[in-house]
């Protein structure tokens, strides 16, 4: 047992990710980090979480739960910032807690973010094809219902199309390397930014202060509407949205200088994604009474359409469809760097470790391709919108708690952070809480989904993982 127990703790040295990780080229600045980070949290969810989360849990207080969100987010920031300065490795979370604490919990933390990305590019996807159809509709062009959404025999669904389509034509982009996506990137998502300060001006004309009364609805018994159960279940929720930290800091091994680099991205995100956050929500609910908001995708390009202004409406609807293909760059982007860290760890099968001849890891992006073009187009949007939260929570409680682990050895076997989290120890525990309360909140199904994950990923490390991983092979 004791042998057992020595194994699983064993930890990564840090200079074989330096080595294997040498094989990407560094090329993203602060800009292309926050492009990337604002092109996810300023993504999907901006577009299609805040009329969904009024209906179902908030009413008007969604920018509340925005909020209580990005507090949460933004303790964990801190923390990823710091990891991320000091080991600059592919993979974030995964890579950074086989240093920290050993494989397995290396592997733990890696298997959640592999939920948290998988899902989300199907998520990602998924809202794409709700603005896509939306905006078709708007010209009396639909679908047969068949190919309009996930399995869902009742409303006469199969699968989704479009996410499919969306998801294949990011992986082909993708795999002609980092350096020309992060100018797609960049000007895509100075386009949206635009348009969405656009929805902001349009929309402020359509309010009507009695949609913010009551403010904080009141809470229904033996549901997760309204008052503060509300605003924590759709700040759970709500977690999707700052999935894009992660992504960032998947990035770091392809970072210039990531001790400066990586925490300037990754709060320069924070700070922007949030006030977006809030404002639109906050226009959003006052131009129409929340309930009409439930089950609907595309809530701001609906709100402008029902107030009148079709210009708009169609614009927005047109920079959303461009917009969160930024999303899907950049979650795409992410995940195809956490399974190429588990290839090149030997955690699962090694060829998904190769790196090509442009210095893409174009197996391990093919392989992700595939498996979330099968999952965004099957399964629902609202579903894959909560699930998602889970694996986001689980990583930011694992890299929160690494930081006592990482204060122990820095200046001694690793690098002094440039970049240090304020209020150590107290702050990192804090934002452990946070994270577990919030964890907490989510839907009974999340939380059972979870533990069936986990349960599948205990399985592939015990039957596969830990015999052929590059820690075993070294003895």
């Amino acid at each position: 047992m004791k042998k057992l127990i020595a194994r699983l703790l064993k930890q990564e040295d840090p200079s074989v990710y330096q080595l294997k990780d040498g094989q990407l080229e560094p090329t993203l600045r602060t800009i292309d980090l926050i492009g990337l980070g604002t092109g996810m949290v300023v993504g999907t969810a901006i577009f299609t979480l805040p009329g969904i989360v009024a209906a179902e849990h908030t009413g008007p207080a969604v920018p509340l739960a925005f909020i209580v969100a990005a507090i949460g987010a933004g303790l964990s920031a801190l923390a990823y910032a710091e990891t991320a300065s000091v080991l600059p490795f592919a993979g974030s979370a995964f890579s950074w807690m086989n240093v920290l604490f050993g494989e397995f919990f290396g592997w733990i933390a890696g298997w959640a973010l592999l939920a948290e990305y998988f899902i989300s590019v199907a998520f990602v996807a998924s809202g794409w094809s709700a603005y896509m159809q939306g905006f078709l509709a708007s010209f009396g062009i639909k679908l047969p219902t068949a190919l309009t959404g996930g399995f869902n025999p009742a409303s006469g669904s199969y699968v989704d199309i479009f996410a499919a389509i969306a998801i294949l034509a990011v992986g082909w982009l993708l795999s002609h390397g980092v350096h020309q996506v992060a100018r797609i990137e960049n000007t895509i998502v100075a386009i949206k930014l635009l348009v969405i300060i656009l929805f902001i001006v349009v929309g402020a004309t359509a309010i009507h202060i009695q949609n913010y009364h009551p403010f904080i609805s009141a809470h229904r018994p033996g549901t997760t509407f309204g008052g503060w159960t509300g605003i924590m279940a759709g700040a759970s929720q709500i977690f999707i949205a700052y999935v894009g930290f992660d992504a960032i800091a998947a990035n770091t091994a392809e970072t210039k200088n990531p001790q400066k680099t990586m925490p300037r991205g990754l709060i320069g995100t924070l700070v922007l994604g949030t006030s977006f956050f809030i404002v639109v929500s906050l226009v959003l609910v006052g131009m129409f009474k929340y309930s009409r908001y439930a089950n609907n995708a595309e809530p701001a390009a609906w709100a402008l359409r029902e107030s009148g202004h079709y210009l708009t409406a169609n614009l927005l609807s047109v920079v959303a469809l461009i917009g969160i293909f930024s999303a899907l760059i950049a979650i795409l982007l992410a995940s195809s760097r956490l399974i190429y860290a588990f290839g090149r760890d030997g955690l699962l099968p090694s060829f998904l470790g190769h790196v090509d001849a442009k210095r893409v890891p174009n197996r391990a992006l093919w392989t992700i391709t595939v498996l979330a073009m099968i999952l965004g187009s099957i399964f629902p949007f609202t579903f894959l919108a909560t699930l998602v939260s889970a694996g986001t929570l689980v990583a930011f409680i694992f890299v929160s708690l690494g930081i006592y682990a990482l204060r122990r050895r820095e200046g001694k076997d690793l690098p002094e952070a440039q970049f240090k989290m304020p209020g150590y120890p107290i702050l990192p525990a804090v934002s452990v809480i946070f994270s577990a309360v919030i964890f907490w909140n989510l839907n009974v199904d999340a939380k059972w989904m979870m533990v069936g994950w986990f349960a599948i990923g205990l399985l592939v490390y015990f039957l596969y993982g830990i015999r052929h991983s590059t820690l075993a092979k070294k003895g």
